[in-house]
């Protein structure tokens, strides 16, 4: 466990080197990253706004599970949740979606302006 511990300690200074624009970009596909999320948002999209239960319903995934996906999607920004004792309710956050298009439009613009050469 000693190796573990260390080798996380290890990777937050060097996060740090990369500029906020990438370390956000980042942060929004990793969270896009997993198709139980992206199904979620497609749900949250169709519905406008949508209770976890609804979710679980829908999903073959245990409601733990969903639960933390829905925790990912929201800790990136994608989503906000309210919760009204038992129940859940979860909405796309458009503009932080809005702030990720944008963002990586920038990125592949950037790449392309940079392709000077094809090495393939």
């Amino acid at each position: 466990m000693p190796y573990r511990k260390k080798t996380m300690n290890m990777a937050t200074p060097k996060l740090e080197a990369f500029i906020k624009a990438e370390q956000e970009l980042a942060v929004f596909a990793k969270a896009l990253a997993h198709p139980a999320r992206i199904s979620i948002l497609k749900l949250l999209a169709q519905k406008n706004e949508c209770i976890c239960g609804e979710i679980v319903e829908i999903l073959p995934l245990a409601q733990s599970t969903v639960s933390q996906h829905l925790k990912e999607l929201k800790e990136a920004g994608l989503i906000n949740g309210i919760v009204d004792g038992s129940r859940s309710c979860y909405c796309i956050n458009w503009k932080a979606f809005e702030q990720f298009n944008e963002c990586f439009n920038h990125l592949f613009k950037n790449l392309k302006v940079q392709q000077q050469n094809t090495c393939c």
